[in-house]
């Protein structure tokens, strides 16, 4: 992917020009631009994403300025979407950037469409609106990752991707294995931290470098995903 300001040149040394033109062309889905998911957001647009739609239903709080990307005094009580929309754009003009200020349940999920997308990715809170992501997703054949909790953590080296199967110690995992387990879901790639919860607070206690290092892990997961599965039309 070329632009006046070369944005990709050093990305292309990477992965070369092929990889580029995979990412270019690839479609996701991000549910939640909070403190996981803005950073998300923005390092699949750094990355070169060309297409992407991010949901959220919440304005930003003062209380979010502590680890969301797009917070600061002059956004709060704007959208969550509208204002990441922009940053992103102005990363890379060239990007499609489509945000929806809405709650995904599964009573709106079929205003997504999660078919027309290439890889699906949830960074929300509510666990009834996670579970049905993973069951529309597997359903419609497109490969998502589900985040864990990231809240009461002080440790951001101790996250790693897995099976939800595989993983112990947080909270919402433990509720995850047992709904899913209990619909027939055989697998699910998450992202969890295997550090015992600092404290067991809700909402959940939060700092700036927990959350956001767990959003570059996840869009590194999936632009790695993209690539091995991604092709180029030769035509």
């Amino acid at each position: 992917m070329k632009t006046e300001s070369g944005i990709f040149d050093r990305t292309e040394k990477l992965i070369g020009q092929s990889g580029l033109e995979i990412l270019k062309n690839s479609r996701v889905i991000l549910f939640g631009v909070g403190g996981v998911g803005s950073f998300v957001a923005e390092a699949l647009i750094r990355s070169g994403v060309g297409f992407l739609t991010i949901v959220d239903k919440d304005v930003i709080d003062p209380s979010n300025q502590n680890r969301q990307i797009m917070a600061n005094v002059k956004t709060v009580g704007k959208k969550k979407v509208d204002v990441m929309a922009r940053r992103l754009i102005a990363i890379n003009p060239l990007s499609i950037v489509h945000p929806m200020h809405r709650c995904y349940t599964p009573e709106t999920s079929q205003e997504f469409h999660l078919q027309d997308y290439d890889y699906v990715i949830d960074a929300v809170d509510m666990v009834t609106a996670k579970i049905d992501l993973v069951i529309k997703s597997q359903e419609n054949k497109v490969p998502i990752i589900s985040c864990m909790g990231t809240g009461n953590k002080m440790d951001a080296s101790r996250f790693i991707i897995t099976d939800i199967y595989e993983t112990s110690v947080c909270p919402l995992a433990k509720v995850m294995r047992k709904e899913l387990r209990e619909r027939g879901v055989k697998s699910l790639k998450v992202l969890y931290s295997t550090e015992e919860p600092v404290i067991r607070e809700t909402p959940p206690g939060s700092i700036a470098f927990v959350p956001s290092v767990a959003g570059l892990l996840i869009a590194g997961e999936v632009v790695r995903d993209l690539l091995k599965t991604g092709s180029i039309d030769e035509n």
